[in-house]
């Protein structure tokens, strides 16, 4: 690691930590929905609206779930590639871009198709995007320093 690279252990275990919260998101959403609760929304009025569509399931499994296994999937990897695992680092991209592009579906699901927003998915969707711009920024920095040769000095 050179000196003018960033310091990626902290980059990932923020990556982690946001990981984790959308866990507890996705967790809290999942669980709500098989147990037949309602969520309060604070900031919007559609949460009953959005949990309750038929875009909320994939058969009998709720988006949450979907969500809850994504994100422990990237709060392991970036666990592991704050302590230096490359592969770990070379395949959160992958998962975080899956997880973008499922995120910019589901909003305009809610946008133009139901009218209606969840407090909660749009906090999965701002902590989605905040993992996209953390591994944007590994891949760019990453880029611009290390040689065009694909070898990689350090972990």
């Amino acid at each position: 690691m050179t000196a003018s690279e960033p310091d990626r252990p902290v980059l990932f275990s923020l990556a982690a930590l946001l990981a984790l919260c959308g866990l507890a998101d996705s967790i809290y959403l999942t669980v709500t929905h098989l147990t037949g609760e309602d969520v309060a929304c604070v900031a919007s009025s559609g949460c009953s609206e959005v949990l309750s569509s038929a875009y909320s399931s994939v058969g009998p499994i709720p988006l949450g779930a979907f969500g809850a296994l994504a994100y422990f999937v990237a709060f392991s990897l970036a666990t592991l590639a704050a302590f230096g695992y490359r592969r770990a680092r070379a395949f959160l991209p992958v998962v975080v871009t899956a997880m973008f592009i499922t995120t910019l579906w589901l909003l305009y699901v809610q946008a133009f198709v139901l009218h209606a927003f969840c407090d909660f998915c749009l906090l999965s969707a701002s902590l989605t995007l905040s993992l996209s711009i953390i591994v944007a920024i590994d891949f760019f920095t990453r880029s611009r320093h290390y040689p065009a040769s694909g070898k990689m000095s350090g972990p």
